[in-house]
This record gives C-alpha cells, structure tokens and sequence, in this order.
C-alpha cells in the first residue's frame, strides 16, 4: 500500500473544528472555548495531534518472559512513513528497549521530521494481587527484587537514549499507569519520585509520569510538583459512556485533574477509542472511533493542548489471546494489516 500526502493532519482538524465550532463553544459540559483557553495546557514540541506507536505485528510481541520478537528496521520504516504521511510529527514510545531504540535510528537515519516523547517502563515493585482483577496471586518478593534491578537499568537506558538522541527526544516519560490502583505493576509513589529526579538531574529534556487521569486528581499533588507537566490519560468508553457523551465526558475529566491541581501543566498521553470490542460491541466502532477522536482533536486544537491518540496501529499481542475481538487489540486508527480505519480514510488518498 502506497499513501500519498494529502496535507498536515492538524490543518484538516483546525478545519473540522471550523465546522464544529458552535457546537464546541456550547458542549454539554458547559466549559466554553475561551473558558479552557486560560487554562494550564502543554503543548509538547509545538504539536496538538501526536500518537502513541508500537509496532508489533502479528506473531510479533515485546519480552512476556521469554524474549522479545520486535519489527524489523524495513518494518518500522514503513510504520513512520506511514505516520509521517498522515501529519503525525510527534509519537510516543513506552520504553527504552532495543524496539524504541530502533524506532530513534529509523528517524535519525531517514531523516524523518519526527520528535519523540520516549518512555522508561517500570516493572512492578509491589504485588498489586488485591487491586488488580488479573493478578490471581502475589508477585513473589524475589520477582520484585529483580524488577527492582531491571528498572534502574530501564532509567540508565532512557538517559543514554535521551541524550544521544537529544535532537529527537523532547521529553521523557518515567513510568506508565504504574500508580493507579488496578495496575499489575505498582510502583510506590516515592519510589517514581526518585526515579523522576534521577532523570530529570541527567538530561536536558522535560520529565514527566503518565497516568489515570483520576489518580492524577485523588492523589497526584506531590509527584506534580516534581515533574515538568502532567501526563493524564482519559478513556470514557471504559467508564461506560456511549458517544454521544464522550466529549463532554472527557472534558469534565481534565477539569477534574486543573482542579485539584491547578498550577500543573497538563498533556493528555493517551485518548482513544476501540474500533472492535466485544466488552461493550453496542458502542465499538470505527465511525464511533472516528466522532470521538475527531471531536477530542478539534477541542485539543483549539485549546492548545498535545493529546497522543491510543493508538497508532492494531496490536493483536495484546490481551487474552483467546479473545480476538478483545478491545486491547483494537484502539488503532490503522489496522494491523496498516490498511487505514474510518478515521484515517478521511484523511488520506490511496494509490
């Protein structure tokens, strides 16, 4: 598949959002464009519309135990060209393994006009068996000592990453939803402050943790004075919410987090919706994936806030392998096959 250029996929949301502006000015959440204007937004290396990329295809997957098989350079090539042809200038990336750190030579060596929010995982430190639904029994302590040990060599990876990519690099996250209370690899907060000061002393980029917008809200205060911004992410299919509340929704959702922290800088890491899922198929579709992201990218645009849309592509690794139609396999807005989803057809010219 060949896909030619059709313009910067900021300018054909500016336009929707042209469209849509009576209806924006007046959501249901009863905040008005020029209330969320005054508002504590960061906009991360210029860009409103940004997306987080992993691209493991299928048969493909990142180290479950016994190894990692990532894309190969030709693959992940393809992958950027493809994101760089829709407008994409700013992706996110999870960790700073050997994938990620491919990812930045595929960029430096092509030449590719793209900038990089780059990621240092964090393995559990804590058992979270009794909070997270999918942890049958503890984490044994010696599983948590060795985490330990890999997550220090996790955050010597990201600096050496971040300084030698420094061009590319231009902001580094420490720890994904390691905080919130259902996760299956929990990290104390002082711990990840730590880590964060660790990073933030070594390199010159901004520093910041992304997570649940809720837990940012009920207990962030502390690790918000450490970071340079905020990293929220807001899902409101998982909270039950159909589409025709979902902007309103997750408006209401970052208000809550400027609320209780109102000098914070805010960017939203992740936003999306499924285009399958058989955990709510009623309101998984690609022309529900479609309304909400288009609306939440208009909004973002006018406000001048960095929303990355979860996710680039279909990732069929993920979630219960026994379950196909699971929604973790289907938040892209490119199908596994790199073929385009509603959202993307309308934006795109094919040869």
């Amino acid at each position: 598949m060949k896909i030619r250029n059709v313009g910067i996929l900021t300018f054909v949301i500016v336009i929707f959002f042209a469209c849509n502006n009576q209806s924006n000015e007046n959501n249901s959440s009863g905040l008005t464009v020029a209330e969320e204007t005054q508002n504590n937004f960061h906009q991360l290396a210029g860009e409103t519309a940004a997306i987080a990329y992993s691209g493991f295809r299928t048969g493909q997957h990142p180290d479950r135990g016994d190894g990692a098989k990532n894309p190969t350079y030709k693959q992940t090539v393809e992958d950027l060209q493809i994101l760089s042809d829709a407008g994409f200038r700013l992706i996110r990336l999870y960790d700073s393994g050997e994938n990620s750190e491919m990812v930045l030579r595929v960029i430096q060596d092509n030449h590719l006009d793209m900038k990089v929010l780059l990621g240092i995982w964090l393995k559990a430190e804590l058992s979270n068996h009794e909070g997270c639904s999918w942890l049958n029994e503890p984490i044994p302590q010696s599983v948590l000592e060795e985490n330990k040990i890999q997550n220090r060599k996790e955050i010597e990876r990201g600096i050496a990453l971040a300084e030698k990519y420094e061009n590319i690099v231009v902001a580094v996250n420490v720890g994904n939803e390691a905080l919130v209370d259902w996760n299956d690899h929990m990290v104390p907060v002082d711990t990840v402050i730590v880590y964060v000061e660790q990073v933030k002393s070594a390199i010159d980029q901004e520093v910041t943790v992304a997570d649940n917008y809720k837990w940012w809200a009920n207990h962030g205060r502390e690790l918000a004075g450490i970071v340079d911004f905020i990293s929220i992410h807001i899902y409101p299919v998982w909270e039950e919410k159909n589409i025709e509340e979902s902007l309103s929704y997750s408006i209401e959702n970052i208000r809550e987090v400027q609320d209780s922290l109102p000098e914070a800088k805010i960017l939203i890491t992740e936003a999306g919706w499924p285009s399958i899922a058989s955990e709510f198929s009623e309101i998984a579709s690609e022309e529900n994936q479609q309304r909400y992201l288009e609306e939440m990218l208009a909004w973002s645009e006018a406000n001048k806030i960095t929303m990355f849309i979860f996710e680039a592509f279909d990732e069929d690794w993920k979630g219960n392998p026994e379950n196909p139609l699971g929604a973790e396999k289907h938040w892209g807005i490119f199908n596994i096959d790199r073929s385009p989803k509603l959202v993307m057809q309308s934006k795109l010219n094919h040869k």
